[in-house]
């Protein structure tokens, strides 16, 4: 019997046409139950992209999960062949935490993996294969490929400790530039800049290669291999190098990738070689594989794009003093709206010779626009950044908003060590990390509002916020006992904006890198 695909939805079709092509590639479909023994996700927390996990207890008393990841199963679950080759594809519901649901979703993924015996053809493969299911999705997509076995080599010769390496790999993600610096400020300076010039790495596969081959060591040969293969294949032209692409190190090694999709805002396919992962699980095959994420699919765009608003760069301004203060800077990199200086209460404002749409919202939500891609750039604290961790790139440091998160205290307070600290605040998230770095028990207690009163009414031992002049601190009898950072605005990106919009975007960095190069 002939199906009918009027009577099939959008995500139901994309999963019918991966299934086709994965069979047609010569992969075989694993089918896997929708739990197992909790004790492999104990074993591998730091795998999970969450360690909260659904439990039960069965029938027979063991400890049960619903399944948070596909790849785990299948490995544990698959013979080591190591002189062999499984070519396995997957459709599974997976259950995880989600951070915009504030709870657990179900999660659905197709994808594959290749386990065994993977030479450099087979990575090229799988390479090629990941782009042909973000084509199947959409004409408009690319893969964006980098090496993290080069990046650790690199970041191997600052010197730094490994306790450091999670934060200077997280500021390479979000291509935060300034943040690697500051990370490497004791390392010898020519090593940090050669650091920064393999993580800016960013171009098709042949203008990238001749880049990297001016960074690379003499054991990247492999990588430079699969480069070729790939430039010969079809998708050549839908491959990105750029080695700001940084998956879990924990359990990835050599070649890692991410696909995104025109018109939806972040990774729908990502994956990598995991050959750790696998050593972890006492095993010796070499594996490479990949999951489409097609829940991230459900907003895709009905019709392609005709022009006109990927040629439009939509940029969310904070409200207020800051805002007006940073909109000076973006018309003088040479892209004004007049009509934003005009005396309305318009939010939206654009110029389209330019190619800017201007709009105004609360400062602390300019993150959340840009991160769910309805601006593709925009101007946050870093204090905001810091508190709810977007999923951004932070190109710039305008220098201005200045400021310092502090501790904050009654003039007359004395810690007591013996006892609970209490910190009022409305960043929680900085407040618990600073104080889990010292080893400090602590209470917070969460305001929106007028935090300096905790303290002074008996509600608080101390307040952590920010500082500016220290006047409103002054003026309540009370002072500043630690400084915890310095805080000024960010130029922050959506990463898929990024990928479709990298000639605007680029050209606004510069323009108001111009700028700030002068006041540093």
């Amino acid at each position: 019997m002939t199906i009918n695909d009027s009577v099939l939805q959008s995500g139901e079709k994309i999963l019918f046409a991966l299934r086709e092509l994965y069979l047609q590639q010569g992969y075989t479909p694993y089918r896997m139950s929708k739990f197992e023994e909790y004790d492999l996700y104990a074993r591998n927390k730091d795998f999970l992209v969450s360690d909260q996990v659904i439990t039960f207890t069965d029938v027979n008393g063991r400890l049960m999960a619903l399944k948070p990841d596909v790849t785990l199963s299948i490995i544990k679950n698959s013979k080591d062949q190591p002189g062999e080759l499984q070519k396995l594809f997957y459709n599974e519901n997976v259950y995880r935490v989600s951070k915009g649901a504030n709870g657990f979703r179900e999660i659905m993924q197709t994808g594959l993996e290749c386990i065994g015996r993977v030479d450099t053809e087979n990575i090229g493969d799988v390479i090629a294969i990941a782009v042909k299911s973000l084509c199947t999705v959409s004409q408009d997509c690319v893969l964006e490929l980098s090496n993290l076995s080069m990046l650790e080599e690199a970041a191997g010769r600052l010197g730094l400790p490994e306790e450091a390496k999670p934060a200077l790999y997280k500021a390479v993600s979000e291509k935060n530039l300034h943040g690697v610096r500051e990370l490497c400020a004791g390392a010898e300076h020519e090593t940090v800049e050669k650091f920064c010039r393999l993580v800016s790495v960013r171009g098709g596969i042949a203008e990238a290669r001749e880049e990297l081959r001016t960074l690379a060591d003499d054991g990247a040969e492999d990588f430079f291999s699969v480069l070729s293969l790939l430039e010969r294949s079809e998708v050549a032209d839908r491959i990105l190098i750029d080695f700001s692409v940084v998956n879990d190190t924990n359990y990835y090694n050599g070649i890692v990738f991410k696909g995104f999709i025109k018109g939806l805002p972040n990774a729908v396919l990502t994956g990598g070689q995991y050959d750790r992962l696998m050593r972890r699980m006492q095993r010796k095959s070499g594996a490479i594989g990949f999951a489409v994420y097609l829940d991230a699919l459900g907003r895709l765009p009905d019709a392609p794009d005709s022009g006109g608003e990927t040629r439009i760069l939509n940029v969310a301004l904070p409200k207020g003093r800051l805002g007006e203060q940073v909109y000076a800077m973006f018309e003088k990199a040479g892209f004004p709206c007049p009509s934003i200086r005009e005396n309305s209460r318009k939010l939206i404002f654009e110029n389209a010779g330019c190619g800017v749409r201007y709009f105004w919202v609360k400062p602390s939500d300019v993150a959340i626009y840009v991160e769910r891609g309805a601006a593709d750039i925009g101007v946050a604290g870093k204090d905001i950044l810091l508190e709810y961790e977007p999923e951004v790139y932070e190109l710039l440091d305008l220098d201005v908003g200045k400021c310092c998160m502090a501790v904050a205290a009654k003039k007359d307070f004395r810690d007591d060590a013996g006892q609970t600290l209490r910190v009022a605040t409305k960043f929680s998230n900085i407040a618990g990390k600073y104080y889990r770095s010292k080893g400090r028990d602590i209470d917070i207690i969460h305001l929106n509002g007028s935090i300096e009163l905790a303290p002074i009414l008996g509600l608080s031992d101390v307040i952590v916020d920010i500082v500016e002049t220290g006047t409103t601190l002054r003026e309540n009898n009370l002072a500043v006992v630690e400084k915890i950072m310095p805080i000024s605005a960010r130029l922050i990106c959506n990463k898929a904006a990024y990928k479709f919009k990298t000639e605007a975007i680029d050209s606004i960095v510069r323009g108001i890198s111009a700028q700030t190069e002068g006041k540093k």
